[in-house]
């Protein structure tokens, strides 16, 4: 039987290449996008890659749906502000460099404390237990203010002692370069997890867990021991956003950080190692920026969740995956016409319900303000009945048009799997 992947020995000269491309735009980021608002972002999207990854070795590599993955992130950043806050006052002697690692620890902890009682079911009593945990430790998180701080939570000054080689951890840049380090290298072990027996095992109990149990393993104590290993780089992540954002709140241990890490890493893809990484960069994207730009933000990011999981359930990697495929033989140059002509009518279709929902919103938070609405450079008028029945126009008309090219491209891209399929079973023969 032939591989689906070519390997050099005795060194595999793919991985190392895709492993130095990752440190170069690590190291090169800041240097390109060197605005302050940049390097903040660059920041958080090396921290959300930890925990979506850190999710997904929950969900895509051992099949256990999480609804409470963000206590072990909240709980890892309140840990490590304790101890960056016990270092400033000179009461412990560790360098805020190893700060995230305190994080990491405390998210084990934790891990191992709830993760006994969570994985000793599957399935939904799991994601249901899951739930349960994390509206215990939020509720938690407002009554034990000495701990957690209450509705202030807790702050901390990450520029401890003496500077070394310069560096103070004051400027952003510094911290994100703390944080890239770290993501390389959490990255990378996260990788290498995947390739270890345990890894091979907890992708078999989660695609077969009877007959895991029949070859003599135990499944509850396999997915324990990734639960405890998600937890601490979980734990990493929370202590790389308290460096980052020097205060703490309840909001990290709430069910909406928990929900983001579900909805992106799905978004990225879970059934793939660099899924998380792109849902990572999105989670970032769409709260920073996505959420600046409109106040339905949260509106289009459900639309968009709704038709991933409608159309592409394996998420932005298996898009990709499935048309590296197309392309290895060949097949690409031929849907290319196809993916444009769906592109310009998915956006003539954004266009149109996006001003029905900027003028619904409007009517709704900003009616006072008056009825004109600025949409891309327009003016709407939301209580005229002309620009109400232009973009239901554009809308429905958008509609139509990708409806047809989407059955047109089902065909076509049918027909293409179909060549692919033949040309295998050729070259297996031969």
């Amino acid at each position: 039987m032939s591989k689906a992947y070519y390997e050099f020995k005795p060194l595999n000269v793919g991985r190392w290449i895709v492993w130095s491309l990752f440190a170069l735009v690590l190291v090169f980021a800041p240097l390109v996008f060197g605005s302050n608002l940049s390097v903040t972002m660059l920041s958080q999207m090396g921290i959300a890659i930890i925990a979506c990854l850190s999710y997904n070795i929950l969900l895509g590599q051992g099949g256990m749906l999480s609804f409470g993955h963000a206590v072990y992130t909240g709980l890892g950043s309140y840990m490590a502000m304790h101890a960056l806050n016990a270092a400033t006052n000179g009461q412990i002697p560790i360098p805020v460099s190893l700060v995230p690692l305190v994080g990491g620890v405390a998210g084990l902890f934790f891990a191992v404390l709830f993760g006994y009682v969570t994985t000793k079911k599957a399935g939904t009593p799991f994601a249901m237990i899951t739930l349960g945990m994390a509206e215990l430790v939020f509720a938690m998180s407002l009554m034990f203010s000495e701990f957690f701080g209450g509705e202030a939570g807790v702050s901390g000054n990450r520029v401890v002692g003496e500077a070394f080689m310069g560096i103070t951890y004051g400027p952003p840049r510094q911290v994100y370069y703390l944080i890239a380090v770290y993501t390389f290298i959490c990255v990378g072990l996260m990788f290498a997890f995947t390739r270890t027996p345990l890894g091979r095992i907890l992708n078999a109990v989660r695609d077969n867990p009877e007959r895991v149990e029949f070859i003599g393993y135990n499944t509850q104590k396999v997915r324990y021991l990734a639960f405890m290993i998600a937890g601490f780089f979980a734990g990493v992540a929370g202590g790389l956003g308290a460096l980052n954002f020097e205060i703490v709140t309840a909001e990290v241990v709430g069910a909406a950080r928990s929900g983001g890490y579900l909805l992106f890493t799905f978004l990225g893809g879970a059934t793939f190692f660099f899924g998380p990484i792109i849902g990572g960069i999105l989670m970032v994207l769409a709260f920073v920026l996505l959420s600046e730009l409109t106040k339905a933000w949260l509106l289009y990011l459900g639309l968009v969740f709704l038709f991933m999981v409608m159309y592409a359930p394996g998420g932005i990697a298996s898009l990709i995956m499935m048309n590296l495929r197309v392309a290895s033989f060949g097949k690409l140059r031929e849907v290319w016409v196809a993916y444009l002509a769906l592109g310009v009518t998915a956006l003539v279709v954004l266009l149109g319900g996006g001003a029905m929902v900027e003028m619904i919103y409007h009517l709704q938070l900003d009616a006072a303000m008056g009825d004109s609405v600025k949409y891309l450079g327009m003016e709407l008028h939301s209580k005229t009945a002309g620009s109400w029945f232009g973009a239901a126009f554009v809308t429905l008309t958008g509609l139509g048009i990708f409806e047809l090219t989407r059955r047109q491209f089902m065909a076509q891209w049918a027909a293409i799997q179909t060549d692919i399929e033949k040309e295998i079973k050729r070259r297996e023969t031969q």
